[in-house]
């Protein structure tokens, strides 16, 4: 029985994993963030380095939670990163305004049509029960 559950909690991890991660994928993808940093800062020919460091951060981030591993920096430091950060919030939070555009054009492709507030609640329910069940059963971890 242990080797089962072991199993399951691979494959619940494994795919918890790869659905934030597509999720995520998606996310800037619809949303065109590297490719609109590109063009305000005017530097089209470096959008391979904007899409590495976005890959390396996310990849590195995620040894780094995973491992426990922290690093001591100063308040120097610091305050780049907090504004760096702030300002890619800020884009997202921006750019999540043209979702909602997307979201109409999606109930219709899938036959949703006319029930967009159906699809909706669908969403914020299922957020709210997914976030429920995290902060409940995985409270201590």
């Amino acid at each position: 029985m242990t080797i089962l559950k072991s199993i399951a909690v691979i494959f619940v991890g494994l795919s918890g994993g790869i659905a934030v991660g597509i999720g995520f994928v998606a996310f800037l993808t619809v949303l065109g963030i590297i490719p609109r940093l590109t063009q305000l800062t005017k530097t089209g020919e470096y959008i391979h380095v904007y899409e590495w460091a976005v890959i390396f951060s996310v990849v590195l981030a995620s040894f780094a939670d995973l491992n426990n591993i922290s690093v001591p920096v100063g308040a120097a430091f610091l305050i780049p990163v907090g504004f760096a950060s702030g300002m890619f919030i800020g884009m997202l939070a921006a750019a999540l305004t043209e979702v909602l555009n997307v979201l109409p054009i999606m109930s219709k492709r899938i036959g949703m049509d006319g029930m967009l507030i159906t699809l909706l609640m669908g969403l914020v329910l299922g957020k709210l029960v997914g976030s429920l069940f995290q902060w409940l059963f995985f409270a201590n971890y």
